[in-house]
């Protein structure tokens, strides 16, 4: 299912909101998503310890690791592969979620977090997007929800795909 943008603005913003989205995505977007699928053994979501970095390593410059609190709502991130932090210019490690996204819309970059985290849903975001530091096109990001009881989302696994350009 996809959803469009919040509030009244007349243009739907692309989003995926269950695993329709491998018919639209890369097929290392995909192959990243059937990684974490059968990890979850039959749970809503795996936890990060199910997550073997030894199984991932073609994904790795690619992938994301955000660290989820709450009371108050803070997201940030724990780790940022190579190829994510040369598509910005800076690695944004231990920086918050809310002032280093990356996004054409930051509030719509946001709502994917909330939801995975609040909703405890997949979200694929197909939005296209030039590096100005390097010569990169992200072609599509896609947000995994981790939990360590099986109930709360305290971590959010992501895998953008890029091509040169």
């Amino acid at each position: 299912m996809s959803q469009t943008r919040a509030g009244d603005r007349s243009e739907p913003y692309r989003r995926y909101v269950a695993p329709e989205f491998l018919e639209h995505c890369h097929p290392r977007i995909a192959a990243f998503y059937r990684y974490w699928d059968g990890k979850r053994q039959n749970r809503p979501m795996p936890s990060r310890a199910d997550i073997d970095p030894a199984e991932i390593i073609g994904f790795l410059p690619g992938v994301v690791l955000v660290d989820v609190e709450r009371d108050p709502f803070r997201l940030t991130y724990r780790l940022v592969g190579t190829r994510e932090v040369d598509a910005r210019g800076y690695d944004p490690t231990g920086k918050s979620v809310f002032e280093h996204c990356i996004g054409v819309d930051p509030q719509e970059v946001i709502e994917n977090y909330r939801l995975v985290v609040e909703d405890k849903r997949i979200v694929f975001d197909p939005e296209v997007i030039r590096s100005a530091e390097v010569q990169l096109e992200e072609v599509g990001c896609l947000y995994l929800p981790l939990s360590t009881d099986g109930e709360t989302v305290d971590m959010v696994l992501i895998y953008s795909h890029h091509r040169m350009i």
